[in-house]
């Protein structure tokens, strides 16, 4: 019996991961994965930069705290110059699978929106589960004055972008 039969070639694994495909559900799993690993990641990030103080109340950065838009596409929130630009480049990080492909589709474009609805609720309430000034007890409308707008125990915009978000992984599948 040969050495050579018990030694991986390197070589072989290559082109095996090459042509490795998943199946639609392979790739929805593994998409939801993904998107949960990076909820929690970037819910880590948050909970160092801003602290105790959420929606950046304690951060260096200018506000908008009323505006009729506001009201109407960012549930009546303050914009400030930090989720300006956080969330555009989370948006710019979803998309950049796009790019780099070189493909686009309404279905991939459908799964992209999806995958950042899913982003931003797991990544928000994590915020307050992993972070020590709150954990999951005190997530709560009387201790979150940033999330004005609640039903059954959670923001409007949780079962807003559950519920268009799922629609979405529907039809990006």
């Amino acid at each position: 019996m040969s050495w050579k039969r018990f030694c991986i070639n390197p070589h072989a694994i290559v082109k095996w991961l090459m042509y490795l495909e998943f199946s639609e559900t392979g790739r929805l799993v593994g998409t939801l994965l993904s998107v949960l690993a990076l909820a929690y990641l970037f819910a880590r990030v948050e909970v160092e930069i801003e602290g105790e103080a959420g929606w950046a109340a304690n951060l260096p950065t200018w506000r908008i705290e009323q505006h009729l838009l506001l009201d109407i596409f960012w549930g009546g929130r303050a914009l400030t110059g930090y989720h300006l630009w956080m969330f555009s480049f989370i948006g710019l990080v979803f998309h950049f699978p796009l790019f780099f492909m070189g493909q686009w589709s309404m279905q991939l474009e459908a799964t992209v929106m999806a995958s950042i609805m899913l982003f931003w609720i797991v990544e928000d309430y994590l915020w307050f589960v992993i972070n020590p000034a709150f954990g999951w007890r005190r997530f709560k409308q009387i201790h979150v004055p940033w999330h004005k707008r609640w039903a059954l125990g959670a923001p409007i915009d949780y079962w807003l972008f559950g519920a268009m978000g799922a629609v979405l992984f529907w039809y990006g599948a």
